[in-house]
Parts: C-alpha cells; sequence; structure tokens
C-alpha cells in the first residue's frame, strides 16, 4: 500500500504512509488506551499536519484509528493525572497537534467506534468524516463538569442544526453514525470492514481534481459562516483570478477537450 512511518519519525503510538496516489494515512495506533492522545501523538501528528502541507505529492490526507472499539477517546487521562496534560497540546496545533493547525489540504476523518470528548473534536476539526455503523459522536464534559475546549462546542454548532446541537452539547449525549449522517455531520456510513477502503475512495475523488482549485475552494468555503457576503466575494475574486492564472486551470479544459485524464502538475 505504500511506505510506513520511517523510524525517524515521532513515536511508535502514530503511523504514517501512502497510499494510493496523493493520499497520506495517518493512523492513530494505541487501540489500547483507546487511542488516546499522549504528548508523542500531539507531537507527532503536529509535525505531519506540516509534512502534509509542504509535500506537494500529497494531496489529501485520511486520520484514522486502529482497533474497533473507539476512534479516540480524547487526552489520556493518565497522562493529566501525572500532569502532562499540557503536553497534549502543541503551539501550532492547539489540543493532539491538530484541532487548530493551519490546514489547506483537505483531511478526512475515518471514524470507527467512538468518539466523544477530545475525539470528536479531532473529527469535527476535519473537512469530511466516513464512519462505520458503530461509531458514536458526542462532548460529553458537561457530565464531568468540564467544558469541550478544543473546539468542538462552536464546531458542533455550525456542523448541525442549531437546535439539535445545544441538545447534545447542553445533555452530554452521544449519537450514532446514522443519525450524524442525517444531520449532515458525517459524510459516508460503511461497514466496519470497509472503513478505510470508502475513506480512500472518497479522498481518491477529491485527489483526482486540481490541487490549486480545491485548496482555494476550500479555503472560501471553510469561512463561509463567518464573513459577511460581500468579504467573501472579494475573498472569490481573489481565489479565481488565481486558480484562473494557473497552468492546470488550462490542462483542465485541454483534457476535457482531447477526451483524457487531466495531468494536474499543481501550478
Amino acid at each position: 500500500m505504500g511506505a510506513s512511518m520511517s523510524s525517524d519519525e515521532p513515536d511508535r503510538d502514530l503511523s504514517f504512509e501512502i497510499v494510493e496516489s496523493h493520499i497520506a494515512l495517518v493512523v492513530l495506533n494505541r487501540p489500547e488506551a483507546l487511542n488516546a492522545i499522549n504528548p508523542a501523538i500531539a507531537n507527532g501528528l503536529d509535525a505531519i499536519v506540516k509534512r502534509v502541507e509542504q509535500d506537494n505529492a500529497i494531496r489529501v490526507a485520511i486520520l484514522a484509528s486502529s482497533g474497533t472499539r473507539a476512534f479516540c477517546a480524547g487526552a489520556d487521562l493518565k497522562e493529566i493525572a501525572a500532569g502532562r496534560g499540557p503536553l497534549t497540546v502543541t503551539p501550532d496545533g492547539g489540543f493532539a497537534g491538530f484541532v487548530d493547525a493551519v490546514r489547506e489540504k483537505p483531511w478526512i476523518a475515518a471514524v470507527n467506534g467512538f468518539a466523544l470528548g477530545g475525539g470528536c473534536e479531532i473529527a469535527l476539526a476535519c473537512d469530511m468524516i466516513v464512519a462505520s455503523r458503530d461509531a458514536a459522536f458526542g462532548l460529553p464534559e458537561v457530565k464531568r463538569g468540564l467544558f469541550a475546549g478544543a473546539g468542538g462546542v462552536f464546531r458542533m454548532a455550525r456542523c448541525i442544526p442549531r437546535n439539535i446541537a445545544l441538545e447534545l452539547i447542553a445533555t452530554g449525549r452521544s449519537m450514532d453514525a446514522s443519525r450524524a449522517a442525517a444531520l449532515g455531520l458525517v459524510n459516508v456510513v460503511t461497514e466496519p470492514n470497509e472503513l478505510r477502503q470508502r475513506s480512500i475512495e472518497l479522498a481518491l475523488a477529491v485527489a483526482a481534481n486540481a490541487p490549486i482549485a480545491v485548496r482555494e475552494s476550500l479555503r472560501i468555503a471553510r469561512i463561509a459562516q463567518d464573513r459577511s457576503v460581500e468579504e467573501l466575494r472579494v475573498l472569490s475574486d481573489r481565489a479565481f483570478r488565481l486558480v484562473f492564472a494557473s497552468e492546470d486551470a488550462r490542462e483542465g479544459p485541454a483534457a476535457f477537450i482531447e477526451k483524457r485524464t487531466p495531468n494536474w502538475i499543481g501550478r
């Protein structure tokens, strides 16, 4: 499938490989700890996000996990009890080295088992979610007198209808994959044994398109709820000019006329 993370990469708790063409697969690999975030994963994921951004050959990344019980249980409580909780946050990436990271390229969360608390926040920070039928999403922090401070409160409220988001946040209840899909939080629901392949299929559909066009389109779409129409028009016009000045903008129509697959070069 691809080359695994080399020995000089951060930790065995996290793996990185290139699967198919232009697709990076990142796997949280602590199934015995429900893939909870420790300092090694936070630092490793921070470094991988930057690597994905800098590598022109990578067009989309998938964030998955090992095991079947949990996508991620959030911060490792043993680390918190030992006073190392702050080390699960990085200066550039925030919690898990990921939720606040600056990312232009799309990330797809492949969620198996439960994604609660910090695990849900990591999934919400991705651009798309593919979930197994046994997946569950929720922010149970209020049940423990805590607060979902890694973006969960505001991202949940942006992803699903307001009243449903307020209910989930205030009650701490979780929802299954089918309801999450019906509410628009999840893109694809699949059988557990097909999760990785379905995630790769979605990534391939993204990677088949012109990288600059995808990047600039997502740049505007991601902030659509934050800016006025006037601001978005200015930013869209700027993106339009940048995309149409690219070599790929000439390649796309030429390939269509010549009835062939485009050869994107990302310039």
